[in-house]
């Protein structure tokens, strides 16, 4: 099958967070499954959030194309070529579009003022590259590609993947007449909504995890667009993300000090886990101590929940326990975690920003990882803690409902422990039997063994997108 897949971010080329990784995975386990997937992203020219090798700079056996673009969007170009890591792209070019961030102005912490004409103007341009390509079908990718449906052909067959609900695209109504033939769906409340548009409009609707898509239905997480999504009935469903397993395995993994397998039912634990512990300490000035080492690995806004770790920091000598803690984000959060970390060094430490080799190293010497998220699609993390033998804390919630089981309510299936709501009390006691779990040795390893056992790769998401695809191509049965 022929499938133009259309995503703001794909690792390792360009990612500030989820949707890089999971754009990633998905494209190589449709690759191997024997697809033709043509990956289109935007040639942000130099992003410093780039990966081992900058969008700027060429690919193998490059070639360029001038894209007849109709309309207000001008000029337009790709350059296809092969990369070293994420195999053959497209890097669409059209004004405005390159950045040193894909979305935000890194001084101000705020979107680029221009995110509609740049993202707006890159989906026109990804919809001509469909008309001369010609795939069987059109995946889309939340809504930064979101309005390239309005432009498509009559008959083109299409996806949506919504990887956060909570980013819709919102733009002056004057955007309308621009968003090519069926622009009507796009209009909400006086202004124009990209993913409002696009649920509409698109084929099949797809959510990153079962959980999310039945929460994003109602009236307290759909983020006003829950009668939007009620109307798709059965064309809305939900497909649990993977992980990149060869990327994210602790017995090959070359960023840890000491690599190890899943535990025999008779280990008492993951020996090696000690070992990554003092290189993880001495990175971070973080004494050894009694209880179990507890990481974050987490974007610091308000989803994510870090505000109320932060404010249960207090409790870490109690427990007993110390907390690692990686991210950005908003920059009051970044402030607090300083200042959390710099009054309780025995206790708390925070390391500012992405480093993708220190969050494996983080996995590799964790026991436990606190994930309290007020809503969450899916959730990556979860997975990666789980490969790595650390168990998971998570609020009830999208993706960590689907992926964690509770160590009190199911203790011969547990794999960790899952809070009973989403604020500092419920948080507060999930930490207690979180090192509750990690104090007994033997429920302790077997929650482990669960965890590290289970299939986290992309190859049965992969073939859920396949037999998704193919539902387009099936007509229904007539009367009989």
């Amino acid at each position: 099958m022929h499938i133009l897949f259309a995503t703001a971010e794909m690792q390792p080329i360009v990612s500030t967070g989820g949707l890089g990784a999971a754009s990633a995975g998905l494209i190589a386990a449709l690759r191997r499954a024997g697809h033709d997937v043509d990956v289109v992203l935007p040639d942000y020219a130099g992003s410093a959030h780039a990966g081992n090798a900058l969008p700027g700079r060429r690919l193998g056996g490059e070639e360029r194309i001038d894209l007849d673009v109709p309309g207000w969007v001008g000029s337009a170009r790709v350059r296809v070529g092969d990369h070293a890591v994420a195999g053959r792209v497209h890097l669409l070019h059209v004004p405005s579009i390159e950045r040193s961030h894909p979305y935000v102005d890194p001084e101000t912490g705020h979107g680029w003022s221009d995110n509609d004409h740049r993202f707006f103007g890159w989906s026109c341009a990804v919809a001509a590259l469909a008309r001369r390509g010609r795939p069987d079908v059109v995946h889309v990718n939340d809504w930064h590609a979101a309005t390239v449906l309005g432009h498509l052909d009559e008959g083109q067959r299409s996806v949506l993947s919504i990887h956060n609900l909570a980013h819709q695209g919102w733009a002056d109504a004057g955007w309308e007449p621009l968003l090519g033939r069926r622009s009507a769906p796009y209009v909400k409340d006086g202004a124009v909504n990209a993913l409002a548009g696009a649920i509409a409009i698109a084929d099949r609707v797809v959510t990153v995890s079962p959980s999310y898509a039945d929460e994003i239905r109602t009236p307290a997480n759909g983020h006003g667009l829950h009668q939007e999504l009620l109307a798709r009935g059965d064309a809305l469903v939900g497909i649990l993300n993977g992980i990149d397993t060869d990327d994210w395995d602790p017995e090959t993994d070359p960023a840890l000090s000491a690599n190890y397998a899943v535990p025999a039912a008779s280990d008492p634990g993951i020996g090696a886990k000690v070992d990554n512990q003092r290189t993880v300490g001495a990175a971070l000035g973080l004494p050894s101590g009694p209880g179990p080492l507890i990481v974050s690995v987490s974007r610091l806004d308000h989803q994510k929940g870090i505000d109320l770790l932060l404010e249960l920091a207090r409790i870490m000598p109690g427990l007993p326990a110390r907390l690692a803690l990686l991210g950005s984000g908003d920059h009051g959060l970044e402030g607090w975690a300083r200042a959390v970390a710099d009054r309780m060094p025995e206790s708390v430490a925070f390391r500012h920003g992405y480093d993708d080799r220190f969050a494996h190293q983080l996995f590799g010497a964790g026991d436990l990882t606190v994930i309290p998220s007020r809503f969450e699609p899916c959730g990556l993390t979860q997975m990666q803690a789980m490969r790595y033998g650390t168990l998971p804390i998570v609020t009830d919630v999208g993706g960590l409902r689907d992926t964690v089981v509770d160590a009190d309510a199911r203790p011969r299936a547990a794999t960790g422990i899952v809070a009973h709501g989403v604020d500092p009390v419920s948080l507060a006691d999930a930490l207690h039997r979180g090192v509750r779990l990690w104090d007994n040795r033997r429920r302790r390893t077997a929650a482990i063994r669960r965890g590290m056992s289970v299939d986290w790769s992309w190859e049965t998401p992969a073939r859920r997108y396949e037999q998704l695809y193919e539902s387009l191509f099936v007509r229904p049965a007539g009367p009989a």
